[in-house]
C-alpha cells in the first residue's frame, strides 16, 4: 500500500454515478447483488450521533483487525470475506481509497439479533444487574462489582435497533425471533469465539469484556458477518490496569466519550468538533489494540 493510501482519511466515499445502499454510523455498503462491498470510514459516533469529526486509521483498524479473526477462527465457522483486494468494477478504478479498509462479501441474510458474549459484568449488563440481580434473564450471583469477572461467559443476546440503544432480550425471546435450532447454534458458536479470542488476547494483556457477534443465513448455512472482536464491537480493557469495582480502561472511543462528558453536551445532533488532542490519544489506542492483538503495526 502506498503512503498516500495509508494516510488518507476517508468520512464518507463519493463515487461518481455509485450510491451506496446504506451509510450506517462507521460502514458505507454498496450491494452488488449476491455480493456486498463495504467499507469501513473513519467516521465516529458517540451516544449514537455521529461526529463531524474523523478519526484516522479508524476504519483500516477495523477491517483489518475484523479479518485477522476471521481467518483465525475460520474453523468455528465460516464467514463472509471473500476478497479484500480485488473489487469488480468500478470499484476496482477507486483501489486505492478502498486498499485496507473495504471488504468483498458473500450476501446473507442477518439475523435479526445481535450476538452479545459477556465474560465481566459491564455497561447495560451492568444496569441490568443492579436493577434486577439478572442479565438477560440469566441469575447471576449476588454482591458482584462493576466490571468483575463472571465466573463463566453468558450469552446475552439484544435486539436490532434501527434508532437509539439495542434492548437485551431472553435467550427465549432470541428462540421466537429465530427459531430453537438457530438459537441453540448461535449461542454455541459465540460462547466458542468468544473464549478462544480471550484465551488468545489474555496473554498478550488484553481482557475481553465482552463483545458482540452478527450472523446472516446463506443456502441454509450459518455464516459470521460484520465485523469480528474489534474496538467497535468489543470491550478490550488492559489486564496491567484492571480493578474490579467501577469502570475500566478501555481501547476505544473511551477518550471521546469522556470529552463529551466534560463539555456537557446534550447527546443530540449535531455532535460537536473534536479537538486535535482527543483525536490522536483515540487513534492511538486503535493502533494500539491493532499491535497487541495481531502482534505487528498497521501499515
Amino acid at each position: 500500500m502506498s503512503f498516500g493510501a495509508a494516510m488518507r482519511v476517508v468520512r464518507e466515499t463519493q463515487f461518481a454515478g455509485i450510491s451506496p445502499a446504506t451509510r450506517g454510523k462507521v460502514r458505507d455498503i454498496y450491494d452488488l447483488g449476491g455480493h456486498l462491498l463495504i467499507v469501513a470510514t473513519d467516521r465516529l459516533s458517540a451516544f449514537d450521533v455521529i461526529l463531524p469529526t474523523p478519526i484516522p486509521d479508524k476504519g483500516r483498524v477495523l477491517t483489518q483487525l475484523s479479518l485477522f479473526w476471521f481467518n483465525r477462527l475460520r474453523d468455528v465457522i465460516p464467514n463472509h470475506v471473500v476478497s479484500v483486494t480485488e473489487f469488480p468494477a468500478p470499484f476496482d478504478a477507486h483501489r486505492e481509497e478502498l486498499a485496507g479498509r473495504s471488504m468483498l462479501v458473500r450476501k446473507t441474510e442477518p439475523l435479526p439479533i445481535e450476538c452479545v458474549v459477556r465474560g465481566y459484568i459491564s455497561g447495560s449488563a451492568w444496569k441490568d444487574y443492579r436493577a434486577t440481580g439478572n442479565i438477560c434473564g440469566i441469575t447471576l450471583p449476588a454482591g458482584l462489582q462493576e466490571s468483575e469477572r463472571l465466573p463463566e461467559p453468558i450469552f446475552t443476546p439484544a435486539t436490532k435497533a434501527a434508532t437509539g440503544h439495542d434492548e437485551n432480550i431472553s435467550f427465549e425471546q432470541t428462540v421466537s425471533l429465530i427459531g430453537k435450532k438457530i438459537a441453540s447454534q448461535v449461542r454455541a458458536v459465540s460462547l466458542e469465539i468468544y473464549r478462544l479470542a480471550a484465551q488468545y488476547a489474555d496473554p498478550r494483556g488484553i481482557l475481553l469484556a465482552d463483545t458482540k457477534f452478527e450472523f446472516g443465513m446463506l443456502n441454509d448455512e450459518l455464516m459470521w458477518i460484520d465485523e469480528a472482536l474489534t474496538p467497535d464491537s468489543s470491550r478490550f480493557w488492559s489486564a496491567a490496569q484492571y480493578q474490579p469495582g467501577g469502570p475500566q480502561a478501555s481501547f476505544d472511543k473511551q477518550f471521546v466519550r469522556d470529552y463529551l462528558e466534560s463539555i456537557h453536551w446534550l447527546k443530540s445532533p449535531p455532535g460537536p468538533q473534536l479537538p486535535a488532542e482527543v483525536v490522536a490519544a483515540t487513534r492511538a489506542k486503535y493502533r494500539e489494540a491493532y499491535r497487541i492483538l495481531t502482534g505487528h503495526e498497521l501499515e
